[in-house]
């Protein structure tokens, strides 16, 4: 981290502030990451919550006994493994990684490189599965923790989304609706949308698929982000009367707590999900960074709240906030509003600016998390021997349906 510096000499006023301010940037970056450091598998307290079935001589070893074992296993595997990394895991997954992104950059560099018969995505589920379906046959995917998972993606459970359907088929608004989902999704729901002319999008071009969507019905439904739905549905101009919001929870029959009225006149209909990590974000937190570090700069990601992200400079994509970053002048300052483990990464990765995370007490995505170098370690180890573990697959007809969405989204830019 760059550190301002003051011209010599300076009064004991001066100095006085100049320590004033170092003191509150170190507090707005008092985002706790050395708990993030690698510790023995038995030692992390969710492990009980986590897959149990990795064998026991994987729970003791130390972070370097992990980093060793897994050079030598890949050493062995050479150019027939690839280990993917998600921009969210932590740096002791990371420094592995043949290439990090977002879940679909990752997806698709695997689809590119038929080469690797192996690959071992370090993300959670709905990632694997976008990579099984866009890779080939001959490649096989593992998954290092099979309970690492997403919440977000929880939240639109595949019966929820098809009674939904059903109501608005029985409400005669089903034909001219599109079905929408972020990739934060189940294979079973990508292939829904592909059965129904639907498509997929990320959080870097759910814009354009909207629009694509908008020249194919009147009315989009989109899950199971809200919050993307929302914020972008306002930079293509639709007002939020028309964006109104389907609680999965209501009984069938209650057109999830909207009205017939309000259904036939909107432009959005919005699933009633979240991301945990991004609903942490708020515009105390925006308003306290401006008035401590004058000049600060925020950037968040779409998954926020509409109000966190009008109150920012910008918002996109994780790739979007990389690069953002990075390419930004040197000597700039910046609030970051998405998971620590990104922000962690981009504060030491550009030592010229300064990078602090928005919330100072924000925790990692847990899903992520469970991404331990134990599991990663045993996954490859057991590849070295012949043996494959945790492999994710997706069943042939869900997986076509799901690459017909899939690819629409690519045709859609």
């Amino acid at each position: 981290m760059a550190r301002q510096t003051y011209p010599l000499p300076v009064s004991p006023r001066q100095r006085a502030g100049a320590v004033e301010e170092d003191l509150v940037r170190r507090d707005l970056m008092r985002c706790d990451t050395d708990t993030l450091e690698t510790r023995p598998l038995r030692e992390e307290r969710a492990f009980a919550y986590w897959q149990q079935d990795i064998p026991q001589e994987y729970w003791d070893l130390s972070g370097r006994e992990l980093v060793e074992r897994v050079r030598l296993a890949r050493q062995r595997l050479g150019s027939r493994l690839i280990v993917l990394g998600h921009h969210y895991q932590r740096e002791d997954i990371i420094q592995f990684a043949d290439v990090r992104g977002d879940s679909f950059k990752l997806a698709r560099w695997a689809a590119h490189h038929p080469e690797a018969e192996y690959i071992v995505f370090c993300g959670v589920h709905f990632m694997a599965e976008s990579a099984d379906i866009l890779t080939g046959s001959r490649q096989k995917v593992m998954l290092p923790n099979m309970a690492a998972g997403c919440s977000m993606a929880d939240m639109a459970d595949p019966d929820d989304v098809f009674a939904c359907w059903d109501e608005l088929e029985e409400a005669g608004l089903a034909v001219d609706t599109i079905p929408v989902t972020y990739i934060n999704s189940a294979a079973s729901l990508k292939a829904f949308c592909g059965r129904h002319e639907g498509i997929v999008c990320t959080s870097s071009n759910a814009a354009a698929v909207l629009r694509w969507a908008f020249g194919q019905g009147q009315r989009v439904l989109f899950f199971p982000d809200q919050h993307l739905g929302r914020n972008t549905g306002l930079k293509l101009g639709i007002g939020l009367e028309e964006m109104p919001l389907w609680d999965y929870h209501c009984p069938y029959g209650d057109l999830g707590g909207n009205t017939l009225e309000q259904l036939e006149r909107s432009r959005v209909i919005l699933w009633k999900g979240h991301c945990s990590v991004h609903q942490r974000f708020t515009v105390e937190q925006i308003e306290r960074a401006r008035r401590e570090c004058p000049g600060i700069r925020v950037v968040v990601h779409p998954e926020c709240r509409m109000e966190v992200v009008q109150a920012a400079d910008c918002d996109g994509s994780t790739e979007f906030i990389v690069h953002h970053v990075a390419e930004s002048a040197p000597g700039s300052q910046w609030a970051v509003g998405t998971e620590i483990n990104l922000v962690h990464r981009l504060a030491v990765e550009n030592p010229d600016k300064l990078v602090f995370c928005l919330d100072p007490v924000v925790c990692p995505c847990s899903t992520m998390y469970r991404v331990h170098p134990a599991y990663l370690c045993w996954v490859v180890e057991q590849l070295a021997e012949g043996r494959i573990v945790n492999q994710v697959q997706v069943d042939e007809e869900t997986a076509r349906y799901a690459k017909v969405a899939l690819d629409r989204m690519l045709a859609a830019g």
